[in-house]
């Protein structure tokens, strides 16, 4: 009896420290990530909110969302210090990306404030063709030079 008490505490504990090892990882893979990597996910839920938007004409939160797109965030300077190391001359392309989904994502914001459709629908395929541009270019590059990933 006193065997299977023992075994229990020991399991137990074995529980607790695999769960604690766990969450000391993902902080310390928090603390290494990116504030790019936020920002992206942040710009994907908000292409997300357009499409649906879209479906249902509600210009009004298009027009918002186009803004939050727009004028997405920018990564701290010494984060900005970082990127710019590792893309050296390739840093002009990866601008002009972001460059192309602010324009269009204005573009989108007015064509939402118009009311007009077809330029709602024009503007967001040209915000996704920047944003799959910049990531068939850069995504598996920084993974792998950020991350450690494949």
């Amino acid at each position: 009896m006193k065997v299977m008490r023992f075994m229990g505490f020991v399991l137990a504990g074995g529980l607790l420290f695999t769960a604690a090892t766990a969450a000391a990882e993902t902080g310390a893979e928090a603390a290494n990530s990116l504030a790019l990597r936020k920002i992206m996910k942040d710009l994907g839920s908000n292409m997300q909110t357009v499409t649906g938007a879209v479906s249902m004409e509600d210009w009004p939160l298009i027009e918002k969302t186009a803004r939050l797109i727009a004028d997405h965030p920018q990564p701290p300077m010494s984060e900005k210090l970082r990127i710019i190391a590792f893309l050296r001359t390739d840093m002009s392309r990866f601008k002009g990306y972001d460059g192309e989904v602010h324009k269009a994502a204005e573009a989108m914001g007015e064509a939402a404030k118009a009311k007009d459709g077809q330029a709602v629908i024009a503007s967001f395929n040209t915000v996704q063709t920047a944003c799959y541009g910049c990531h068939k270019d850069f995504r598996p590059q920084f993974l792998r030079h950020f991350y450690g990933t494949r």
